[in-house]
């Protein structure tokens, strides 16, 4: 019988996001293809340094200590290398006794075609094209904030922490828009009218979704996986994000409105692996204490496809 991966919360991570590849990139952004590719066979010996989305990346494959069978999380490198300049990928994921044993690797082609193939719940890039891609396809995915620094990161013994943004990110951007549009004030009189009614469903929302059946899975009581919403929303439009939550049946551990205040320092408290936020300005900021991605919307062309298609 065929392994299966459906049942799985699988996670597809670039060679970018898991490891620190910033000299090699900027050898292939100044010198080309070519030069990078010797490069990496050159030196295919010498052990990657940890990215930003290593720490993640391990603590997602712990959980699988939770189950019998080890069927939990499922983590596929994901990468634009060729075969030829993937050794030094594995030679790292070995070294570091990582369990990740598949990868697709395209040789500089698109790797959205397969994340659909792959069931993917969540894909980690620094690549945006591809992230875009996903996101267009229904998938949460994230650009991963490559200028990092490991130094600042308070990374927790055991468990998982994941940190959200609310609107375009778990929800749906129709009332960022507003707030865009007509200001603070237009924003929050349509939260109040509307306090309610369910926000509709962003990017993320799925993933969240799995990410708290996974939580039921292992039980309430000293869950390693908690999360964090970390909003710029204050009162009175926290109400409507509450009752959204409970509608979607999902659990969220911690919640920060902060009406505008600074997300840094927050995360840094709550200790995030990493924190999703559609605002370039605020995965920035964050990134100078967790790690951070930053989740681009759906482009208008696939979201009047996906109207299009709920209406029929």
């Amino acid at each position: 019988m065929a392994y299966r991966l459906d049942k799985k919360m699988v996670i597809g991570v670039s060679s970018r996001a898991l490891f620190d590849l910033t000299a090699e990139n900027e050898i292939f952004e100044t010198q080309g293809l070519a030069a990078y590719c010797s490069y990496q066979v050159e030196h295919e010996q010498e052990i990657l340094k940890p990215g930003p989305g290593f720490q993640l990346i391990k603590s997602l494959l712990r959980l699988n200590e939770y189950s019998r069978d080890g069927d939990l999380v499922e983590v596929i490198i994901m990468s634009r290398n060729s075969p030829d300049t993937s050794l030094r990928v594995f030679n790292a994921i070995s070294h570091y006794g990582l369990p990740i044993t598949r990868s697709v690797l395209v040789s500089g082609a698109s790797l959205a075609p397969y994340l659909a193939a792959f069931h993917t719940d969540l894909f980690l890039s620094a690549y945006e094209d591809d992230v875009q891609s996903a996101i267009d396809s229904g998938i949460a995915a994230g650009i991963i904030c490559t200028e990092w620094s490991p130094q600042v990161i308070p990374m927790p013994a055991a468990g998982i922490r994941l940190a959200f943004d609310g609107d375009a990110v778990l929800f749906a951007d129709e009332s960022e828009q507003i707030f865009k549009e007509r200001g603070l004030d237009a924003f929050e009189e349509n939260e109040k009218v509307h306090a309610r009614e369910p926000l509709a469903e962003g990017p993320f929302a799925k993933f969240l979704k799995k990410l708290s059946d996974l939580q039921r899975e292992l039980g309430t009581e000293d869950c390693p996986i908690r999360t964090a919403l970390v909003t710029s929303r204050s009162a009175p439009a926290h109400e409507r994000v509450i009752r959204t939550m409970r509608a979607w049946n999902v659990r969220v551990d911690e919640a920060f409105f902060l009406g505008g205040l600074e997300k840094k320092d927050v995360l840094k408290a709550f200790g995030a692996q990493i924190f999703f936020d559609d605002q370039s300005v605020h995965t920035q900021s964050a990134a100078l204490a967790v790690p951070a991605a930053r989740v681009p919307y759906r482009n208008s062309g696939c979201m009047q496809r996906f109207r299009c298609a709920a209406e029929q």
